[in-house]
């Protein structure tokens, strides 16, 4: 229904009534971690309980995408969300946002908040101060994006290594944790589809890039003012709707405090936070998500939409 550069617009199913719901990934991983598998989807269980789920799929950034920048980011995504009020007939849509892709949703919900019935964060940074190891590592004074951005888009193997410098022991636990459980089917299966989702990273648009880290990572101008997208102010008090922030417990690439600072900024009555057990990436898709993170996602779209 979308299709922009190498950019998609997926429908997951119709639905049976209710506000539609627009998933919106990181820019910088593959969107099918909203969809891993059978039994590990934030996508499956949505349309299991009757929600019209769409998704946008950023796609692959070639070469010449080093230019595209941050406001366009954000305007291919007002026109996804355009594409769905339009399909669907309602005028406002939900909207879950997952990692960076919180954050541009909720940049979106703040320019836009007549179109948006509900907003879920789900780990994404608002306040980068928060941000941690990450904040450390991209700080002004020693880290200069724009020196990285110069050679073209930041390639896969730039970004993942900053990832694996989080936990630089990760690697050899996982290893360990093949060895001991390798046996077990149900195991192996989980493993190949997030260890095939992992190495199936894509680069980040050099323009965009820039401004996200200088803005946002080292400016930290989405929290404090300052920050513009197509000239104008993106202000999070704008933010009206039901707002509901996903934390998990062990986050290093998205602290809470970075992502619950939403719910501080924004000017919604309704500010629910839901914290889940597990990492950045294994709260969504991980053996524990059918029983905490799915079912109360659901429970709570419901009660609002």
């Amino acid at each position: 229904m979308l299709e922009e550069g190498s950019a998609r617009l997926y429908r997951f199913g119709r639905g049976e009534g209710g506000s539609p719901v627009l998933l919106v990934p990181s820019l910088i991983n593959r969107w099918y971690i909203l969809d891993l598998r059978a039994g590990a989807s934030v996508a499956g269980a949505l349309v299991g309980e009757g929600f019209d789920t769409w998704c946008l799929d950023w796609g692959v950034p070639g070469d010449e995408d080093r230019h595209l920048r941050w406001d366009d980011v954000l305007a291919r995504l007002a026109r996804a969300a355009r594409v769905v009020r339009r399909t669907t007939g309602f005028e406002r849509i939900s909207l879950l946002g997952y990692c960076m892709g919180g954050t541009l949703a909720g940049i979106h919900a703040a320019l836009h908040p007549e179109h948006v019935s509900a907003l879920v964060n789900l780990a994404g940074p608002f306040d980068f101060s928060r941000g941690g190891v990450l904040s450390a590592m991209a700080d002004g004074r020693w880290f200069d994006a724009d020196a990285i951005a110069s050679a073209g888009n930041v390639n896969a193997a730039q970004m993942q290594s900053a990832f694996l410098m989080l936990r630089p022991t990760a690697q050899v636990a996982k290893w360990v944790s093949v060895f001991e459980r390798g046996r077990d089917a149900s195991f192996r299966d989980a493993f190949a589809a997030l260890e095939s989702w992992s190495n199936d990273t894509v680069p980040f648009p050099a323009a965009a890039y820039r401004t996200y880290i200088r803005e946002l990572y080292q400016e930290n101008r989405l929290a404090r003012g300052g920050h513009h997208v197509g000239g104008r102010p993106v202000d999070l008090s704008s933010i009206t709707c039901p707002v509901l922030t996903i934390v998990a417990s062990e986050d290093a690439i998205c602290p809470p405090a970075a992502a619950t600072a939403l719910n501080d900024l924004c000017g919604s009555s309704r500010r629910d936070v839901l914290t889940v057990p597990g990492g950045h990436v294994g709260a969504v898709v991980g053996s524990r998500a059918t029983k905490t993170l799915y079912p109360a996602l659901v429970s709570w779209l419901r009660s609002c939409c």
